[in-house]
């Protein structure tokens, strides 16, 4: 032994044992103290609180009101990635936690029975699962979306405070599974990034006029659109100096040319087809265009970075704008002799158009995947594959999709453009052939914009089809059209200006 070494090692445990004593009477300590304190309200509070957070269910119930009532993808979202940080969190306590320090429960004998619980816990008592669970669901709600983990915070707060004042847990049990809880969410945004945290969209800055207030802006609102009509309420608080114009679908284009002819920029509510509308008279008269998310799914708005009326309130305050490409079909949906057609998200051939038909009916309320199956299946039993002659070869095809622009992925759904004026037509092909019912659920469950051994994706500035047979649908933006026997498919690059907030 060295006489060196060994004064120091013989007083190194007594200095941690001091430090531990310590820390356990100061937890002590508090724990008694809450025990002993009347808190007025709380008795008949907390511990129904604190129940009501078993197996999670209160986080549950919360994420399904929070999609319910939220009107937006992010809250949706936000919903989602609580549920999900909840089940990490979950999952590194019951296989981590709970197994690594067995602390024994605490002794009732300071609480008063009125708040103890009916079923006491079995568990150990570190670190706190509950706690845990709630910051876990708070921490992933307020990724997504800091208004909705406002109001989440103060229940986990709540939660997390009654293992301590029902007596089941000591203080530091609760900070712990609350530190955990946080972690856990922060690990899973690692993992599946965040809206925030995907690379901003491509934008070529464009030049618009600042209209604070909404002064010198029309918004046409298609009134049988999704939410359009609640958020145009939102318009005219947002922007009380601005015209909006409510009319009926029949009447939306004649509303947009009188709109255009009178004001300093177009704005729009409405889904993805009004938009679209919007879009060809805005770059048709050279005007910057304000798109206000008031449909079903706003895949454009979206992809802008605009899920609130307040976003494109801001930009248009601000004169921030962007240029984005614009798709082009021809000849377009009036015939031969009329004008060209426009696309801001995709166009589709075949067996897509029904497919995207059944696909969006069905995915508000069964999700994008599985309704993408169900629209497979059911597109399967009356459809035949497409003939026609896709750039010079003639083929039997199922579907076509061509993008405005590269889709990516978010999640398990198609989603996000990270770049709207790459110049580039994104073209997706699943050919006819041998299993085509296989073939078709390929594409479903992989998501029509993702590769899959299904398909064939190339990037092109130009897309010839010939010999089709007159009257074959096609979808353009969420529309319905029939073509002739031939249509050609490229883009007028950063073709058209829309106000953006640039902070997105």
């Amino acid at each position: 032994m060295s006489p060196k070494s060994s004064p120091n090692t013989s007083s190194a445990a007594p200095a941690a044992d001091r430090v531990r004593s310590w820390l356990q009477g100061r937890d002590l300590a508090v724990f008694q103290s809450v025990a002993g304190r009347h808190w007025p309200g709380a008795d008949p509070l907390l511990p129904q609180l604190s129940r009501s957070a078993n197996h999670g269910l209160l986080w549950f119930g919360t994420a399904i009101g929070i999609a319910a009532l939220g009107s937006s993808a992010r809250s949706r979202r936000a919903a989602l990635r609580g549920v999900a940080s909840l089940a990490v969190a979950s999952v590194a306590i019951n296989t981590v936690g709970k197994g690594a320090v067995r602390r024994q429960r605490p002794i009732l004998d300071h609480v008063p029975v009125m708040r103890q619980l009916k079923r006491q816990p079995v568990t150990t008592s570190f670190p706190s699962g509950h706690a845990a669970s709630a910051a876990a669901f708070a921490t992933g709600v307020a990724l997504e979306s800091k208004g909705w983990g406002a109001v989440v915070a103060p229940v986990a707060a709540a939660v997390a405070a009654s293992r301590v004042y029902t007596g089941v847990h000591y203080p530091s049990d609760v900070l712990a599974g609350a530190a955990l809880g946080i972690g856990a969410a922060f690990a899973l945004r690692g993992v599946v990034p965040t809206r925030g945290q995907l690379p901003a969209p491509g934008r070529p800055p464009g030049e618009a006029p600042a209209l604070p207030g909404g002064k010198g802006l029309v918004v046409v609102v298609n009134e049988a659109s999704g939410t359009a009509t609640a958020t145009a309420s939102l318009v005219r608080q947002a922007l009380p100096l601005a015209e909006v114009v409510e009319c009926a679908p029949a009447d939306l284009s004649t509303a947009m040319e009188k709109a255009a002819g009178r004001g300093q920029a177009l704005g729009v509510c409405g889904g993805d087809g009004t938009v679209n509308l919007a879009a060809s008279v805005a770059a048709t008269h050279g005007m910057p265009l304000a798109v206000f998310p008031g449909g079903t799914l706003n895949h454009f708005a979206y992809d802008l970075g605009i899920e609130t009326v307040q976003e494109a309130a801001a930009a248009l305050t601000a004169g921030d704008a962007i240029q984005v490409d614009l798709g082009r079909f021809r000849p377009g949906p009036k015939g031969p002799d009329g004008a060209d057609g426009y696309f801001l998200n995709a166009f589709s051939l075949g067996a897509y158009p029904e497919l995207v038909r059944k696909r969006e009916h069905w995915s508000p309320r069964i999700g994008g995947w599985p309704a993408g199956v169900l629209a497979a299946l059911h597109v399967l039993r009356g459809q035949r594959p497409l003939e026609a002659e896709l750039q010079g070869r003639r083929r039997p095809l199922w579907l076509v999709f061509v993008g405005n622009g590269l889709f990516q992925r978010v999640g398990p759904a198609p989603g996000r453009r990270h770049n709207l004026a790459d110049g580039l037509l994104d073209v997706r092909v699943v050919h006819g052939g041998r299993g085509p019912a296989l073939r078709l659920l390929a594409a479903a469950v992989a998501g029509p914009l993702t590769r899959s051994p299904a398909h064939a994706a190339v990037r092109r500035r130009r897309v010839r089809i010939a010999g089709l047979a007159p009257g074959t649908p096609y979808a353009y933006d969420g529309e319905v059209a029939h073509s002739g026997t031939e249509l050609l498919i490229d883009k007028l690059p950063e073709a058209l200006t829309v106000y953006c907030p640039m902070h997105v």
